[in-house]
């Protein structure tokens, strides 16, 4: 993808530009490879009726595998089915008690406010945007977020068992089927907290020290994690490194015009506050003009979530599945890395003054 191929919307609210060509075109440079048009429903299907036809030709010709290791192999794919199903009713569970933890809080600050007294609920209402005050949104946020990091750490444990067990690759399909959904979840999560409080969103205040080192708009660079991936891969065919190589370059484009338009927003949203004679002690009009524009920092949140979002599909359709699976295994661990990382720092010895 050229850079002058990319094309810029103007916005409407403040007359600046967002980029919105580059994630669409993406389709478009990935069509010769095979696995777009196969989803993996459709490949599990193909898997069992491939099964069901091996087991009736078993029946018909001595070559033929045993019917009963053919059996054997159906009612594993059907038990690892199973336990996909039952983790994902435990993860929707956890959900639920999450929400009612939320409504407890809420019923706290409603009695609260009868008496005329705050409730902190164990956050810090300050960093939230409301003095003393809880964030419902933010405070639902967090909890969901503490359960995804739960998941997150066993899905590692089990894609690093299943890889040293040699299992098959139906069963390898249904871990880095729900590895995906996982941080499909995560960008979901986030657009609600983006709506709650953007700007505690961008800070990630959410994520490790280590993490927010990192960081740009709201999450992780994909054109970064690209190069900690391709090292944990070999070996990869020619095919699969051009493939590789011209999702970074799309990348890197698709990040550097979403950046252009962070300074853009970010010199509109300094002109509009500092309007007017400094020093009057009045700047309501300014600060209605500039809240009205943060609607676009939203837009920007979600943008960049959708593009980490297209890179880890993109990924996976150019991988094997694996592939796929130790790519996901190694990003798992690269933030568990870092979350490890800023726990020795926090706990560092320090030298007296």
């Amino acid at each position: 993808m050229n850079t002058s191929s990319t094309h810029y919307v103007t916005s409407r609210t403040m007359g600046m530009y967002e980029p919105t060509h580059h994630i669409g075109m993406w389709g478009e440079n990935f069509k010769t490879n095979g696995c777009l048009t196969t989803s993996p429903s459709s490949i599990l299907e193909d898997d069992t009726k491939l099964d069901n036809q091996s087991e009736g030709t078993s029946q018909g010709t001595p070559e033929s595998k045993p019917v009963d290791k053919i059996q054997r192999r159906l009612a594993q794919n059907r038990e690892a089915a199973r336990k996909s199903r039952l983790r994902k009713k435990a993860y929707i569970q956890q959900l639920e008690t999450s929400r009612l933890k939320l409504i407890q809080i809420e019923q706290e600050l409603e009695r609260a406010g009868q008496q005329g007294v705050y409730v902190g609920g164990g956050l810090d209402g300050s960093s939230l945007g409301f003095p003393g005050a809880v964030n419902l949104g933010i405070a639902a946020f967090e909890m969901e977020y503490g359960h995804w990091v739960d998941e997150q750490n066993r899905q590692v444990c089990e894609l690093r068992s299943a890889l040293h067990a040699h299992t098959t690759d139906v069963e390898l399909r249904i871990l880095v089927d729900s590895g995906m959904t996982h941080y499909y979840d995560l960008f979901r999560m986030k657009a609600s907290a983006a709506k709650a409080d953007v700007f505690y969103l961008m800070s990630g205040m959410w994520r490790t020290s280590a993490e927010r080192f990192f960081l740009w708009i709201g999450g992780f660079r994909p054109s970064e994690l690209l190069k900690v991936l391709v090292t944990q891969l070999d070996p990869l065919t020619d095919q699969q490194l051009l493939d590789v190589c011209n999702l970074k370059q799309s990348c890197q484009q698709a990040e550097d015009a979403l950046s252009q338009g962070m300074d853009k927003l970010q010199q509109i949203l300094a002109e509009t506050i500092a309007g007017g004679q400094l020093g009057e002690g009045s700047y309501i009009s300014q600060m209605s003009n500039a809240i009205d524009k943060l609607d676009a920092l939203v837009s920007f949140v979600n943008q960049a979530d959708h593009l980490r979002q297209e890179t880890l599909q993109q990924m996976s359709r150019i991988l094997t599945i694996r592939q796929a699976a130790r790519g996901l295994l190694a990003l798992g661990e690269y933030f568990q890395r870092l979350r490890a990382l800023s726990s020795l720092w926090a706990t560092r010895r320090r030298e007296p003054a």
